[in-house]
């Protein structure tokens, strides 16, 4: 008898263990896009300043209300009308939750660094610079693992992602700015993309628009089924470069749809379904005063520092919007994301603690 409990109790252990590492990770990011539009919506000083905006008329028909509550459902309704009840939405500074960069460069590469790795590098990564990063993300941690190799992948609307996973050494398979979908065995959307996406002009030379990098990913996932999936929406940031408050609302709105969209088919995958974390945060904030500092970033911008952090799915408890004081920084995802996995990491070179999911 004695035997037989042993013999039930390991295979218990055993079982235990499989649906540990049964676990997926949805790591996503959105390039620039403010705490203030996420948390109050359209800005009362943007929204009708025709310096930023073209038609006021129609984009206060859009996105303006008035309640700070109101403004964000109408910018991104999937956010706060579905997420804020699944999971939590850190980085309300005007309720105390704040969430924050330890990098001090308070731009792109160095902001993406710091989610991927764990750990700011300020001395190495200084510029948006195509520079193979020197240092190991979890996607390569990952992929270097047995369990996880060919089960990693990542999706960028930026060309420079494939620089910063450090494509080449770490054999992590990134589709990013301009690249098509590659391969034997294309599905009919990603012939169809492959396609539309030399046709269809970008606004910028390094970034192509967010759909083709949702969909390459979406595609992806249905074929490959990787259990870590990046992908980094990266239209926000450009727009607000631009000065173009009107196309930098309507891209967040956009992007709000393409969470959902994912989500969606997550709920109607088994592989993903109720096995997934998903962690959405932003690689910098924005400036807010002077208001023209809503278009910039880095290290002389006040505030651009500041950032947010949406958790929801596996093992995360629903809190919703946190209005209490906390404050969590961008080099917890990173570790949160290796104990998901079941992967292990030296304290040293990640110092930001795990994120504690099921806890207020």
């Amino acid at each position: 008898m004695k035997k037989l409990i042993f013999c039930l109790f390991g295979l218990l252990f055993v079982n235990a263990q499989a649906q540990e590492s049964d676990t997926k990770v949805i790591l996503i990011t959105l390039d620039g896009l403010r705490w203030q539009e996420l948390f109050s919506g359209a800005d009362p000083l943007l929204v009708s300043n025709r310096a930023y905006v073209h038609d006021t008329t129609a984009l206060k028909s859009r996105f303006w209300k008035p309640t700070p509550q109101e403004r964000r459902k109408a910018l991104m309704p999937f956010v706060w009308n579905t997420l804020s009840q699944k999971g939590q939405i850190h980085g309300n500074r005007n309720l105390g939750s704040k969430v924050d960069l330890t990098n001090r460069m308070w731009f792109s590469y160095p902001g993406y660094n710091e989610i991927l790795t764990g750990k700011a590098d300020d001395k190495r990564i200084n510029s948006n610079d195509k520079i193979p990063n020197p240092n190991t993300t979890i996607l390569e941690i990952a992929h270097s693992d047995e369990r996880y190799k060919n089960k990693v992948a990542a999706f960028g609307s930026w060309d420079v992602f494939p620089f910063i996973v450090n494509e080449e050494r770490s054999g992590v398979p990134v589709n990013a700015g301009f690249e098509i979908a590659k391969g034997d065995q294309l599905s009919e959307r990603e012939k169809f993309l492959n396609e539309l996406q030399p046709k269809v002009p970008s606004p910028w030379g390094t970034v192509r628009l967010d759909a083709f990098t949702h969909y390459y990913a979406i595609e992806h996932m249905k074929k490959n089924h990787p259990q870590l999936t990046y992908i980094a929406y990266g239209e926000t940031d450009d727009f607000a470069h631009d000065g173009n408050y009107e196309a930098y609302l309507t891209s967040a709105h956009n992007t709000d749809a393409l969470l959902k969209n994912l989500y969606d088919f997550t709920q109607q995958d088994p592989f993903y379904k109720d096995k997934t974390l998903f962690i959405i945060t932003t690689d910098h904030g924005r400036g807010t005063q002077p208001l023209e500092t809503w278009k910039s970033h880095g290290d002389k911008i006040k505030g651009a520092g500041q950032v947010w952090m949406i958790l929801f799915g596996k093992g995360v408890s629903a809190h919703g919007e946190i209005s209490s004081p906390k404050q969590l920084y961008s080099n917890q995802i990173a570790p949160t994301v290796l104990k998901a996995l079941d992967l292990k990491t030296e304290a040293p070179n990640m110092p930001g603690k795990v994120l504690s999911l099921n806890k207020d």
